[in-house]
């Protein structure tokens, strides 16, 4: 778990315990989570400790909370005991240490750190996210995605999966730009489609590369993000966002929602009732499309079988593609294409990393690329050479195995 040539660790933050101690959980600073065997006694719950060494020799010990950066959140204090405090963030409850320093009451809007507690008082009032009529077109905007570099997206940058690119162009692309000849054929509009396929497999990369193909103005919606953000709102927001994607008459619309399965789960007597009305509302928007509109929505998720099943039905999200994870043919087409923006000191053993990255999603083996940058810069060089790609994609594979992933079968090649 270290280099062994600068003889750096991993930061971790332990976030829980096994039921008998023994194994102890962590987050790592890029979102991955893994465990390891509880090392000594006296780690708790929210301790930052750096891992180094592997096997029996692996050494775990506890450092200053100041190693860990901490990312500062606002919220509203719901609870505010000797020994802990509750505070209401982005739609969810999150619970920090009381510490002397800063006072603050329930009710107060403050901002805090996971590790830091409340470090300020930013109103006695509790924030308001937004109050109707607020949702103008100014916070309608925020969700238009695009801009000079999307509108360079191309087919060609897409790495693998050809089959799912010649599928999406074929469902999505073309009834875009050919709208109004299948108008006249009287084709029934395409409405909804989904994608569904394991995390990093390039679903919003490929929705946005659509949009930029097509001509298309592009809303990107974040499951959390619509419901964090605009709580109680949400429904409100959802039918400004459709409206403006109807309203952009001289181009074609795109509106894609992140991680649907966050906001469209299944309704039931257990579903909040908040999660039910925005479903509903979805239903209503995709029902309500003028068949003369050229808006088609997109939907990524890898849980479809999450998903209300009414909007499976026809006229919604009735139409499917599915992102594999890539063969040893796409693995070696992503390496390539994605080695094109960078200096590197060619040749490099693309076949080789390919053919021992069987079960790896396009993100893990673009994260071989940034590791392998940190290499050469930290031998002073301004080229990736091969034992930088070689020892990226090591350290790739050894965060893998530590976050859960089956290993890979490196017997793969053909």
């Amino acid at each position: 778990m270290t280099d062994s040539t600068t003889n750096i660790g991993m930061l971790a933050r332990v976030t829980g315990f096994s039921a008998d101690g023994h194994r102890v959980f962590f987050d790592l600073r890029n979102g991955n989570s893994g465990w390891l065997d509880q090392v000594g006694d006296g780690l708790r719950s929210g301790d930052v400790i750096l891992i180094s060494g592997e096997g029996p020799g692996q050494r775990v010990e506890r450092v200053d909370a100041s190693a860990w950066p901490d990312e500062l959140w606002v919220g509203v204090v719901k609870i505010k005991l000797d020994n802990v405090t509750v505070i209401e963030a982005s739609g969810r409850y999150r619970q920090v240490r009381t510490r002397d320093g800063v006072a603050y009451e329930v009710g107060n809007t403050v901002e805090a750190g996971d590790v830091q507690g409340v470090v300020r008082v930013l109103s006695k009032e509790p924030i308001k996210h937004i109050e109707l009529p607020g949702i103008d077109d100014e916070v309608v905007n925020r969700f238009r995605a695009g801009g000079s570099s999307d509108r360079q997206l191309t087919f060609a940058a897409f790495g693998g999966l050809g089959s799912v690119v010649k599928r999406a162009h074929e469902l999505i692309e073309l009834p875009l730009r050919q709208h109004e000849k299948l108008t006249k054929i009287g084709a029934r509009a395409i409405k909804g489609v989904l994608f569904t396929g394991p995390p990093g497999t390039g679903k919003t990369m490929l929705a946005r590369i659509i949009a930029a193909q097509a001509g298309a103005a592009f809303f990107e919606i974040s499951g959390p993000e619509i419901f964090s953000k605009w709580y109680g709102q949400s429904e409100e927001l959802l039918r400004r966002i459709f409206d403006a994607a109807a309203a952009a008459t001289e181009e074609p619309a795109i509106i894609f929602f992140d991680e649907i399965d966050s906001v469209a789960a299944q309704r039931d007597d257990d579903a909040h009732e908040a999660s039910k009305r925005v479903v509903a509302q979805l239903l209503t928007l995709m029902d309500g499309f003028d068949s003369k509109g050229n808006v088609v929505v997109i939907a990524a998720t890898n849980r479809p079988q999450d998903l209300d099943v009414a909007l499976r039905r026809p006229g919604r999200f009735d139409w499917e593609i599915q992102f594999p994870l890539p063969s040893m043919e796409d693995r070696l087409d992503i390496l390539i294409k994605t080695a094109r923006g960078l200096q590197t000191l060619d040749p490099l053993p693309h076949n080789f990393v390919a053919a021992k990255t069987d079960g790896w999603s396009p993100a893990d083996l673009s994260a071989i690329w940034t590791e392998a940058s940190l290499l050469a810069v930290a031998d002073d060089r301004s080229e990736i050479f091969v034992e930088d790609y070689i020892g990226g994609f090591e350290r790739v594979e050894r965060q893998r195995k530590r976050v859960g992933h089956r290993p890979t079968n490196a017997g793969s090649a053909a």
